[in-house]
């Protein structure tokens, strides 16, 4: 894989954990309006996107997303 490959293949993973983490989000916040904050499901999504928010962090540490991006 050469260089440019492999910068398309970072910004393809990039964008897919950054969907990942607004999808987990959202299906977060419609549980709470559901009362569900308690559930298991719940509880695996506040997992995730944690997860998800930690390698975002990353990404912002090296300078590989700006601050704002998130």
């Amino acid at each position: 894989m050469n260089d440019q490959e492999q910068l398309a293949a970072y910004r393809a993973m990039q964008a897919a954990v950054q969907e990942e983490y607004d999808r987990t989000a959202d299906r977060m916040a419609t549980l709470k309006t559901q009362g569900k904050e308690k559930t298991a499901t719940y509880r695996q999504l506040f997992a995730r996107k944690l997860t998800l928010s930690e390698l975002l962090s990353w990404y912002k540490t090296y300078g590989l997303m700006e601050k704002g991006e998130a």
